[in-house]
């Protein structure tokens, strides 16, 4: 038996109904052991990419401007989608670290990279699997 990585991009991954989709992709194959994947991207043409987002929010703070209104687009999205899941994770916690984080000058590699974190979160509650954090085993 192998083992198998799927990595699943912002399209696969832009709503509650993708994530319904990646989950019958990895259960199809036991082999897939790890799965990366990467923030919600847009779900039509009008909407925006979380990552996207989160790059305006750290701009924003970078000029002193609040960022709230941003960071709660954001909010929501990884709100509804956990909510249509069915999934208790508290994904506002999460959220609260991060704004927090955010506020007290977190790098922008940081912050651009909390949409892949929150998406592993709530993929790996959906998945019942476990959550590994990449920043904690990967180091340069």
């Amino acid at each position: 038996m192998g083992i198998k990585t799927a990595k699943f991009g912002g399209t696969s991954l832009c709503g509650s109904e993708q994530f319904r989709k990646v989950r019958a992709i990895v259960e199809a194959d036991p082999e897939r052991r790890y799965v990366i994947p990467s923030a919600p991207g847009k779900r039509c043409l009008s909407d925006s990419k979380v990552t996207d987002l989160l790059y305006i929010c750290h701009a924003m703070i970078q000029q002193s401007l609040p960022f709230q209104d941003v960071f709660a687009v954001i909010g929501q999205r990884f709100r509804e989608i956990a909510e249509q899941l069915g999934l208790t994770i508290d994904v506002q916690s999460f959220l609260d670290r991060i704004a927090g984080d955010m506020q007290a000058g977190a790098s922008l590699a940081y912050v651009a990279s909390r949409g892949e974190y929150l998406s592993g979160r709530i993929l790996a509650d959906y998945l019942g699997c476990e959550f590994i954090d990449a920043a904690e085993i990967i180091k340069f």
